[in-house]
């Protein structure tokens, strides 16, 4: 019986576990809308009245069009989550599209809400995704041409790199209507307010003159 409170300890943490993730839903249909006086809270954001919902609710026509990568990553990601597409609310999946110039970078960067599946529509890719501590940190990475998936496992930290000479697309499905985007340069160098210079030069073992400068850049988001 000792044992009693550490086996309801583990059964209480693998419970909390299995729900962080995005309920099912409760009803046929929830759009998501911004008039909360109309509106009923199931989850994820607060629904259209389903009688009145229309197709519309349920299309999303952004990601035909091409992004605009002439930036410094020479990328362009193009979202199409609840916040773009309300028709999403409470199913649990998004999607997005994303454009490379050639050498262009989507930059490591993780979804800590979902798992990313990957598919090269045109180029070729070099991806990858690093594990936890658990295994080490250890980098899996491979090279992708046209018609190649791949998945990043939930919570990773994950990059697309266009290693090829021409223009490249690929198409991305996520486990969340709201997998989150935590693009690790931009939050560890251009957090608002910044990171202590303290802290940054002792975790990655920097002259405070190199964080400083780093601090000082504008870190662009490709989303």
């Amino acid at each position: 019986m000792k044992f009693l409170p550490i086996t309801l300890l583990i059964l209480a943490l693998a419970i909390a576990t299995a729900l962080a993730y995005d309920p099912s839903p409760l009803q046929d249909i929830c759009v998501a809308t911004n008039d909360l006086e109309s509106g009923v809270f199931v989850n994820g954001k607060f629904c259209k009245d389903p009688k009145q919902a229309t197709a519309d609710d349920f299309v999303f026509m952004e990601l035909r069009n091409p992004g605009n990568t002439s930036n410094p990553l020479g990328s362009k990601v193009t979202q199409a989550f609840v916040q773009q597409f309300p028709g999403l609310n409470t199913l649990g999946i998004s999607m997005a599209r994303i454009d490379f110039a050639p050498g262009g970078l989507n930059p490591p960067h993780t979804h800590p809400r979902g798992t990313e599946l990957l598919v090269v529509v045109e180029g070729t890719l070099l991806v990858g995704f690093v594990t936890s501590d658990q295994l080490n940190n250890t980098l899996f990475t491979k090279v992708l041409y046209k018609g190649d998936v791949f998945v990043f496992p939930i919570g990773l930290i994950h990059f697309q790199l266009n290693i090829g000479n021409t223009y490249a697309l690929a198409f991305s499905g996520l486990s969340s209507q709201n997998p989150g985007l935590i693009t690790i340069a931009n939050a560890v160098f251009g957090a608002k307010a910044p990171i202590s210079a303290d802290v940054l030069t002792k975790a990655f073992q920097l002259d405070k003159k190199v964080v400083d400068h780093l601090e000082a850049q504008f870190w662009y988001d490709n989303n």
